[in-house]
This record gives structure tokens, sequence and C-alpha cells, in this order.
């Protein structure tokens, strides 16, 4: 077995590469928990080790999913972590915002950020932004909203990503989609902020009443890509029911992991830039099932892009 680093091996079996041009996608970590925390909900900057750790059950092999092996189809290296400025946010984001740009967004690649708390997106897009020039529409899978415009005197906190994008140019807001939104754990003026900076809301709710899963699938992914040149996605760990992440946060009527699956799926499909997955805590995670669901959430978008490929190539 290939390690990344100490005695941890490559997400899903992944060979290690210094240069992403080597493979199709590409796993990164962010070990980064910065600005706030909240409770017993903390050790996400242990993420990345914790999901590549669990990965190693895995293969590629979905054969739910028309008997589709990703790795018959698509190359995956793994390229280590992001470094990171535990005493420094600011310069940490910065820090993200070079990785991507310079390792990744310049490669003809798929990038995987595995997180780490949601305040990592936020430089993760505008590398995206920065090295491509491409307005960028966005897929937020959420309990949360996470766009306070700041945490005490923090910026780049967790619960702050999204107001920091809606300040990003080469980010369409109108095409920037909050969806599973659940709970009374959001505030009341973050469904206003939202809403004044033309970002769209779909809840928990409007998901589960749309009557079909797929068309709910076309339809945020229709919004996601109007006017922009390249659609991202990126998923809380939270946006999933606690039944189903029973190591993150007690958010009750979050999505199911069959709901969950089948939308990223459609939108691998229909074609994305990149993708991350964050919050995901270690400490509370006792028997791994949040750093298990990782690997089934990124399996599911490979085989969506896969996919896609293949119908490319007809």
């Amino acid at each position: 077995m290939e390690y990344v680093y100490g005695n941890t091996p490559g997400f899903l079996h992944s060979k290690k590469v210094n240069d992403a041009e080597e493979v199709d996608a590409v796993i990164y970590g962010v070990p980064w928990e910065g600005g706030v925390t909240w409770g017993d909900y903390t050790s996400c900057e242990l993420g990345p080790k914790s999901m590549r750790l669990a990965s190693g059950r895995y293969s590629g092999f979905l054969p739910e999913l028309d008997f589709i092996d990703v790795f018959d189809h698509l190359s995956l290296g793994d390229i280590g972590d992001v470094t990171i400025n535990w005493n420094d946010s600011e310069e940490t984001m910065g820090r993200i915002t070079d990785f991507t740009r310079n390792h990744l967004w310049n490669k003809d690649v798929f990038p995987i950020g595995l997180g780490g708390d949601h305040s990592i997106t936020y430089p993760i897009i505008k590398g995206l932004v920065e090295e491509q020039g491409k307005k960028v529409g966005i897929i937020h899978l959420d309990a949360h909203y996470d766009n306070m415009p700041a945490h005490g005197n923090e910026k780049y906190a967790r619960n702050t990503p999204f107001a920091r994008l809606y300040e990003l140019e080469g980010v369409r807001n109108e095409s920037l989609i909050h969806s599973g939104i659940h709970g009374p754990r959001n505030k009341p003026e973050a469904g206003r902020y939202a809403k004044d900076a033309g970002a769209v809301t779909i809840t928990t709710r409007d998901i589960r009443e749309a009557g079909s899963i797929y068309e709910m699938a076309d339809e945020i992914y229709r919004q996601a890509s109007t006017d922009v040149d390249v659609v991202y996605l990126t998923i809380c760990s939270d946006v999933l029911d606690f039944a189903f992440n029973p190591g993150g946060p007690p958010d009750a009527n979050g999505l199911t992991s069959y709901e969950l699956l089948t939308l990223i799926h459609e939108f691998g499909k229909k074609g994305l830039a990149g993708m991350d997955f964050v919050e995901v805590y270690p400490e509370t995670d006792v028997n791994r099932f949040s750093a298990h669901t990782a690997s089934n959430i990124i399996l599911y978008v490979l085989a969506g892009e896969a996919k896609r490929r293949q119908e490319q190539r007809k």
C-alpha cells in the first residue's frame, strides 16, 4: 500500500501523485478548522485523514449503477494536503487558493477536496475564478446557509464562506443554489442574506415534495448552470439527516443517503468542474460512519463523471 503521509493511505487506494496531470481525478485534503467551532462538534481538521483511512474498505464497483466500476473509466490520484497556518486564517485562505490555482485548476483534472470546515470552499472557488477566469455556478448542499457576514471579527469562519462567495467576482449569485437547507439552527437573517444576494434556496421539503428526485436534480442543475461557464459542487455532511450522519450535529429532517447520492450522481452526469466534502468530525464520529460516507459520495459523483465522458465519446 502506498501512503500519502505517515500511516495514511491514498484515498480509495489511489496512488500518490505530485502532479495532477498524471490522473483524471485528484484528491487533496484541507485539514483546517479555524475561525469558529461549536460545542462538541469540532475536530474536522482531522477529517482528511479519517476519510482516507475509512476509504480503504472500498473498491470502485457500484452494482446499483449499471454495474459500473469507476476505476475502469477514471484514474484517481492523491496529491496530499494543503499546508495551513493555525495562527492565521487569512494566510491559510491564501494558501488554499494558491494550492488549487497552481496545482489543480490549471490542469485538465477533476479536483476533490476533503475538509476541513466549510470555510475552505471560498478559497477553493477563488482559485478557480483566478486561474480560469470563468463564471461559476455553485450547488451548495447543506443544512445551513453558512452565509453570515462574520463571526465576531473573523471573516473566514465555517459559517461565513457564502457571504464571501456572494462578494466574489466570477460567481453568479443567481446560480448559487443553497440546496437541502433545513432546521432551526439557521438564523432568520441567513435566508434574507441569501435573498438579498440573489441566491436561490431549495429546502429539504422542496426536494422531498418535488415528486421526482430526478426532476429536482435537473432543476437544481439547470439553475446552477444558467449563464455560467462551470458548476462547482460543495457538500456539508449535515445536509444528511443525523440518522445518516450520526457523527455530526443532531439536525433532523435532513436528506437520506439515497436522496443525496441520487442527486449528486445526476449532477456528475451533467458536468461539474470539481467538488468538496466538508465537516466530518472524527472525535464524535466514533464508528467513522461520516468518514465512510465520503467514499460513497465521491464514488457516486465520479460514476456520474465517467458516464458523462462515455456519452461525450459517442
